[in-house]
């Protein structure tokens, strides 16, 4: 009985002591493994480096595993730096496969990151616009339809104005398949006096130049 007595005050006790209550002491962890590591918080101080700085610049001349190299794609820029593209890169719509790929990816991502303020047709008249933002210019204002093509890459990747740069939030195959898509959306509502017979050739076309052209 006395046992029995003593189990059960000691039990009282110990459900007592694991109460929860505020403490400044540093908790008790029995096995340490990774609790403690030798790690510096970000915008820490270290006497180590000699501007005491922990978050470290890159080192100059890295180049990340997905980056893409070639200023004409990743810049919209000609590589001696004379000016835009002039035309989306053949490299950008080889990598979609054809035309009518980039053209579809183009139209989707549009949609999500574009038609708000843009509009759908690219009249400048998106939804954000009808609730009080200042509308942006409409694509099919003769000046923008006669801008170079890495211009308008530039602008998705760089911002402009009140547009906030989308560089972190579309990738570069994205961003020249957005342009490819506000082209034909420009072609779409051109003016007859304006528009040109240009024929861009289908992916069917350029299975049979490479036949053509094999051995």
């Amino acid at each position: 009985m006395k046992t029995s007595f003593f189990i059960l005050v000691l039990a009282l006790g110990l459900a007592a002591g694991c109460r929860g209550q505020r403490s400044k002491e540093a908790p008790i962890v029995p096995i340490r493994n990774m609790y403690h590591q030798p790690r510096y918080n970000p915008q820490a101080e270290s006497p180590f480096f000699q501007d005491r700085r922990t978050m470290r610049p890159a080192v100059e001349g890295t180049v990340a595993r997905e980056m893409e190299i070639e200023p004409e794609v990743s810049l919209g820029r000609f590589s001696d730096d004379s000016g835009y593209v002039l035309e989306i890169p053949d490299s950008v719509s080889a990598g979609f496969a054809g035309w009518s790929n980039m053209m579809d990816r183009g139209q989707k991502r549009y949609a999500i990151y574009c038609a708000p303020c843009h509009g759908a047709s690219g009249n400048g008249e998106g939804i954000v616009v009808k609730r009080g933002m200042l509308p942006p210019p409409s694509f099919h204002d003769p000046r923008l339809r006669h801008i170079p093509d890495g211009q308008l890459y530039a602008t998705i990747r760089n911002g402009l104005g009140n547009m906030p740069s989308y560089r972190h939030m579309i990738p570069v195959q994205d961003r020249w398949a957005i342009v490819a898509y506000v082209r034909a959306l420009q072609l779409s509502q051109a003016p007859s006096s304006e528009l040109a017979v240009v024929e861009q050739p289908s992916d069917s076309d350029s299975e049979e130049v490479k036949k053509e052209s094999s051995p």
